[in-house]
């Protein structure tokens, strides 16, 4: 049987998606019957199956093993970035921007305009950090001891904080998703947000609009509650300097970000201006930053609640998420050697005929993708390799691309319960996915924007170069070969 595998120019369909799907199945033991939601050892595993695999086809490991390292480059700026956005995070906590942030928003929060005010202030840290995780395990913290202080229904909080944590995950120029999808899809970030925008606004307005009023419902909060956000403030209060100089870095990222500076010349403003604040401002001492950025912040408030609160950042912090994507994409390099791709491409041929099931299949890719392997890094970077061919075909701009990936990614993260997106949530915040994620309303308006505007044309430009048909050979090849991958 061997033989003759080996002497085979094609395969069965089963065949050539047998090591997605074994891989998959091991992804699954391990998050449903182990209970770890931790993905990198399966994918390792899944690596190994695909050399196994490749083996049978009578060909080299060390071919494959080529692929993977290629694939692995496209995402080496993106690395850089997710190490600046670790010193970035460290800086500002030290900086006393993180506590102003949250202070402020301490202040304003009643019961009748907590939901929208919790997705603006987790919407506003997670646009300046560009982490939805950080956001999460920050702000999205104090605001759920807040919302259950003033009565509000926890599924409701956490959903408000999910909506604003990965519209800035979504959007901002900092976040590591933001930068991978349209390096992927071969496409510039400017490019990749403006084509964001047109259906992140509207889902974003009517989130506010529905959270507003949902929360009109409830009452004013009761002493207890008063009692409880008092303390956080008078604690972040005693602990840092506040005020709006700890407000110029964000303000500074911002700007720089949206006049199209260089993301990680960006950054490394945001670190130098917060190390400078913290030094000059906050009284940390100088030979102190370089551990803060290297391996984080650490709080000493004397109330535990703000400490882990406040216990964050630093390069070394970011390792999990760094070796995450380094694993999703060399698993994904090896699938493009063995020819999971070829195969799948051809069935993705058959499909796709007309505007919106080009745009449509996309979305379905990127989904099966996040629910199958259960990271979103995955749901990214495979999904946009194999589709960005047939957008150049149909002469359609990839920007329309990296912004369904970006939607059907990012954002659908946090509501598949086996996804790290919803696993991390879940664990942060002490709330299953599946009470809060119909409540996280802005993940779901969206991406089903995204689908209204394909069906009837909106924001779905052309590229200006026209369709680019590829011929089927070339396609082969394409899917077999990254090094090759240009269309």
């Amino acid at each position: 049987m061997l033989a003759s595998l080996r002497n085979r120019e094609s395969y069965p369909f089963w065949f050539e998606i047998a090591p997605l799907m074994l891989t998959t199945i091991i992804l699954m033991v391990q998050f449903f019957i182990f209970s770890d939601y931790t993905p990198h050892i399966p994918l390792v595993i899944g690596i190994c199956i695909t050399g196994a695999f490749m083996s049978l086809k009578g060909r080299k490991w060390i071919d494959m093993e080529h692929n993977m390292y290629r694939v692995m480059k496209v995402a080496l700026p993106t690395m850089i970035i997710i190490m600046c956005v670790g010193m970035v995070i460290a800086s500002w906590i030290a900086s006393g921007t993180v506590p102003t942030i949250l202070d402020a928003g301490l202040g304003i929060m009643s019961p009748r305009i907590f939901l929208p005010a919790a997705c603006i202030l987790a919407t506003v840290v997670s646009l300046a950090t560009g982490t939805s995780w950080g956001t999460v395990g920050t702000v999205g913290l104090a605001i759920m001891g807040i919302g259950q202080a003033l009565g509000v229904p926890e599924y409701w909080t956490a959903g408000a904080v999910v909506s604003g944590a990965f519209f800035g995950d979504k959007m901002s120029p900092l976040s590591d998703t933001t930068n991978l999808t349209p390096a992927v899809v071969e496409t510039d970030l400017w490019s990749h947000i403006r084509s964001m925008l047109s259906n992140t606004i509207p889902a974003y307005a009517l989130t506010l609009i529905i959270y507003t009023l949902v929360g009109w419902n409830y009452a004013d909060g009761d002493p207890e509650s008063l009692q409880l956000r008092e303390s956080l403030q008078s604690t972040v209060q005693a602990s840092f300097q506040l005020g709006w100089i700890t407000l110029i870095p964000p303000v500074v990222v911002i700007y720089m970000g949206f006049r199209n500076y260089s993301v990680m010349g960006t950054l490394c403003t945001g670190v130098f201006l917060g190390a400078l604040i913290a030094v000059f401002y906050q009284g940390n001492a100088l030979s102190q930053m370089s551990g803060i950025l290297m391996n984080g912040y650490t709080a000493h408030t004397g109330v535990e609640y703000v400490d882990k609160l406040l216990t964050k950042g630093g390069i070394l912090n970011m390792g999990w998420v760094i070796s995450m994507m380094f694993l999703s994409l060399a698993f994904v390099g090896a699938l493009e050697a063995y020819g999971t791709f070829r195969a799948l491409l051809l069935k993705i041929n058959t499909i796709v005929s007309s505007r919106f099931s080009l745009v449509a299949t996309s979305a379905l890719s990127v989904l099966t993708v996040g629910m199958v392997a259960g990271e979103i890094y995955t749901s990214l970077v495979l999904p946009g390799r194999l589709m960005k061919g047939k957008y150049a075909e149909m002469g359609y701009d990839r920007s329309i691309l990296s912004r369904t990936i970006e939607d059907w990614g990012t954002l659908v993260s946090p509501l598949i319960p086996w996804n790290n997106g919803g696993a991390f949530v879940t664990s942060t915040l002490g709330i299953s996915t599946f009470i809060y994620a119909p409540f996280a309303v802005f993940c779901w308006l969206s991406p089903l924007i995204g689908l209204i505007y394909a069906a009837l044309g909106w924001f779905t430009p052309l590229d200006p170069k026209g369709p680019q048909k590829v011929p089927d050979e070339e396609m082969e090849e394409i899917a077999d070969d990254v090094g090759e991958y240009m269309v």
